[in-house]
């Protein structure tokens, strides 16, 4: 291949729409005109194939289920992969004549216009997304939990047999005291899969305790903090990567989807409710994490002391009514009411 062909290949661009067995992409050459058009199984083999055609091209994907081992696999062969964030792409997901074929060409057009319109994403490496994933299959198995309790608290109240309050963990353990005998046998199967679950949490976090002290010892850091786990300071770790990525420490807020969104034009400027554009798991642990900061049990810091100036808009005495009011509060709940990860 002559230098003149093999500048062409990398002029190539290929949008990719990525499925959960097949993927359409569509291929333009170097003049913006397509030049093919297709679809492949959801294998490396076919992937491998693709990339050996256009070698050094440029693959658009969206961000999605299969996005990181995809983007990875065809980096390592010599491609460029920009990988879309989906929130962004309005001119894809409100087409009114969407389809696969019609997405993975838009996908194509977008990334040799201007790239900066797919407002790109950048997934971590290989050993990064299975620590997350074990903290995600962790809060997988803490919503199931919650489920079977609130199932067998249901049952119990429509019977006439209200049940104590106690931690998601102790839980099975005072609720067959508390019924009939009769009532025993109908729960026992689902408090016997309440008890197996709190077992099986248990090791898991046993386990992300190991693995946030012994490879990520940045996470030491963070749990300075009170109210900051391992959970909360590992995930927060994994996602945001490098740091040098971000060019102010405030820019990590807006990428958590906690800064406000806007809506302006001409005169008029509204500041809206959180933009929410980020990791919903991270988010919902940071507010968790926040509000044992700001409540009852929070310990004096300088940080619990900024948070209740910002709740009560600066104002020392509203400040001090917030420190009254969290005085009450802890007198009324009991110690165990809080489960903060």
């Amino acid at each position: 291949m002559n230098n003149a062909a093999a500048r062409n290949k990398k002029q190539i661009t290929i949008g990719l729409d990525l499925g959960d067995r097949r993927h359409t992409y569509c291929v333009l050459d170097e003049a913006g005109k397509i030049a093919r058009e297709g679809s492949l199984c959801n294998t490396r083999e076919q992937l491998a194939a693709m990339a050996g055609s256009y070698p050094g091209a440029t693959v658009v994907m969206e961000a999605g289920t299969h996005s990181p081992w995809v983007s990875r696999f065809l980096q390592e062969l010599g491609l460029r992969v920009i990988v879309a964030n989906p929130r962004k792409t309005r001119a894809i997901y409100e087409n009114e004549r969407k389809s696969d074929r019609r997405d993975a060409m838009m996908l194509a057009r977008l990334a040799r216009m201007d790239p900066t319109l797919l407002h790109p994403i950048e997934h971590g490496s290989q050993d990064a997304q299975q620590d997350m994933l074990q903290l995600k299959l962790r809060d997988s198995l803490v919503r199931a939990r919650v489920a079977l309790i609130n199932a067998v608290r249901f049952t119990l109240k429509s019977l006439g047999y209200p049940v104590s309050n106690p931690s998601s963990a102790r839980f099975h353990k005072l609720v067959l005291n508390e019924v009939p005998e009769s009532i025993r046998e109908m729960i026992a199967h689902n408090v016997a899969a309440i008890a197996e679950l709190t077992e099986r949490i248990k090791a898991l976090d046993t386990s992300i305790s190991r693995l946030a002290a012994e490879r990520y010892p940045q996470t030491i850091y963070l749990q300075q903090v009170s109210g900051v786990g391992p959970i909360t300071s590992l995930y927060f770790v994994l996602k945001v990567g490098n740091p040098g990525r971000f060019q102010r420490t405030r820019d990590i807020g807006a990428f958590l989807g906690l800064c406000p969104k806007r809506d302006q034009s001409g005169e008029t400027d509204k500041e809206l409710r959180i933009s929410k554009c980020g990791d919903r798991y991270l988010r919902r642990l940071l507010v968790s994490a926040a509000q044992y900061i700001l409540g009852p049990f929070g310990a004096d810091s300088a940080l619990r002391e900024h948070g209740l100036r910002l709740a009560q808009g600066g104002n020392s005495q509203g400040q001090e009514a917030g420190r009254r009011r969290c005085r009450t509060k802890a007198r009324r709940i009991a110690p165990h009411a809080l489960e903060i990860p």
